[in-house]
């Protein structure tokens, strides 16, 4: 294992290096938080992919892929299923809108009252998130170094933490790109080809399980409504997911790179799966589906190659983890801290003062250290990944989804009815969860209906937004809003 120990340490280190790296370029905060708005097409594509394909997508793929088999794929299908959406329908708006968080969107599109509120609920989401990434270290250290959970925990959150911290969105982005290279050798180029041969081809895997492994149904109808629900309908609305396509440098580079972002995530789906397909036949005795992943890869790969499909892993989750720490820092300092002070005007426009410039790269880096404890600690205190991702995204869709989709699509939709939204479905999504339990499917159906139905009702009962918060949005939507005076133009447009 000296080989692949050493595999793993030398990328752990250049992941700390480019944290450095990125310290030297974030000098504004729109360097420090979107990248400048200068992404190009090669690393828009590489980071999107690499923040939605996180342990869930990875560990978990593959352990469902074990459970059900090929079937297995459609929860990472309709992740991939949700970026091509984002993309090809939305990206272009909303990179046009030149803010920072989804919050701010709602503020520019019903007049600057929906603000804190939402950003809570966005937060909320956003830091279990981050949680559950953590979280997934502790399986990761444990196969390479046999750990105890929470030392495992605090290394790889100490690691995330430290180089998110230096150079923000530049640092997350190029350890994203790192680690979506990590991931295509590692995962779709070594894995899948070598799982498939060491499992005897798919003649030998059909040979040897039951039919219901090939069947693209085979996880359940109802499963795959769910999924479409919670996650494709997560990728539009999610903060971490928007705060990439604000990194773009124009709004073709966001609806091309995304698409190309979402095509791969559907390979990556399919990919999962037979991996945890070909793991069932090897290992048809796993106590947890889970464990496939890291139990094929310590087997059944040589020397060298373990150190690199192990490090792939890491890339995942550390992806995911530090596009959702850096996510949950801008929404707790922007929508909800600055907003209760007063220090940021409706429709996100900070005072642009000079002088201010640095401290809001201070104040954003201390938010993302402070946030980064906060993850660590609450990762060390929970032990089911699967119950704190549901409730994140049981809280994001039901609260957020409606008043976000109906602001971008509905123009009579109104600031009242957007807060009823956020507050009915929000409600709806916990009472129900209370009820049901939290891996029920009803929550998330049940506050929906009832965050529709808010918006709905409550927009048509109120009067319309007022024309000249709708002339500005207008504005924006279609990129004609100069910059922000805090935020440098971008020079490759």
């Amino acid at each position: 294992m000296a080989v692949d120990y050493t595999v793993i340490v030398v990328y752990l280190a250049g992941m700390l290096g480019m944290g450095w790296w990125g310290m030297r370029r974030a000098r504004s905060k729109s360097e420090f938080l979107v990248a400048g708005r200068r992404l190009g097409p090669a690393m828009y594509s590489g980071t999107m992919a690499a923040i939605v394909l996180g342990g869930a997508s990875t560990i978990g793929g593959v352990g469902l892929g074990y459970k059900y088999g090929l079937s297995g794929a459609w929860m990472v299908f309709t992740i991939g299923l949700g970026l091509l959406a984002l993309s090809v329908f939305f990206s272009a708006r909303i990179a046009r809108l030149k803010v920072y968080t989804v919050s701010e969107m709602l503020d520019l599109r019903y007049g600057g009252k929906a603000g804190v509120i939402s950003g809570v609920v966005m937060w909320a989401y956003t830091l279990m998130l981050a949680v559950t990434s953590t979280i997934a270290y502790a399986t990761i250290f444990d196969v390479l170094f046999d750990l105890n959970r929470t030392v495992a925990i605090v290394l790889g959150g100490a690691i995330v933490v430290a180089y998110s911290t230096l150079g923000g969105m530049w640092s997350i982005t190029l350890t994203d790109m790192v680690q979506f290279v990590v991931k295509t050798i590692g995962v779709l180029l070594l894995l899948l080809p070598i799982a498939v041969v060491k499992a005897g081809g798919f003649s030998g895997m059909k040979a040897k399980l039951p039919t219901s492994y090939f069947d693209p149904l085979g996880i359940g109808g109802e499963t795959i409504f769910t999924y479409v629900l919670i996650y494709t309908f997560g990728m539009l609305i999610g903060q971490d997911i928007w705060q990439r396509v604000f990194t773009a440098r124009s709004d073709r580079v966001a609806r091309a790179g995304g698409t190309v972002a979402g095509t791969y995530c559907l390979v990556y789906a399919l990919a999962g799966a037979v991996i945890g397909t070909a793991a069932k036949v090897l290992y048809p005795n796993l106590t947890s589906a889970d464990d496939a992943f890291a139990t094929i890869v310590k087997d059944e790969l040589p020397i060298g190659v373990r150190g690199l499909v192990l490090a792939a892993a890491l890339a995942a989750v550390m992806s995911t983890s530090s596009g959702a720490l850096i996510a949950c820092a801008t929404v707790a300092n922007n929508d909800i801290w600055s907003r209760l002070r007063g220090a940021v005007r409706p429709g996100g426009e900070a005072h642009d003062e000079a002088a201010e410039a640095h401290d809001e790269v201070r104040d954003n880096r201390l938010f993302i250290l402070v946030m980064g404890l906060a993850v660590i600690g609450t990762a060390i205190a929970l032990n089911d990944v699967v119950e704190a991702l549901t409730v994140a995204y049981n809280l994001l869709v039901g609260g957020l989804l409606v008043p976000i989709l109906g602001g971008l699509l509905w123009r009579r939709g109104t600031a009242q009815g957007a807060l009823a939204a956020v507050i009915v479905g929000g409600l709806a999504v916990i009472g129900l969860m209370a009820g049901y339990g939290i891996l029920a499917n009803e929550p998330v159906y049940y506050g929906l209906l009832a965050s529709l139905a808010a918006y709905l009702v409550v927009s048509l009962a109120t009067r319309p937004t007022d024309e000249a918060v709708l002339a500005v949005w207008r504005e924006r939507l279609a990129g004609r809003s100069p910059e922000l005076a805090s935020d440098p133009v971008p020079a490759h447009q």
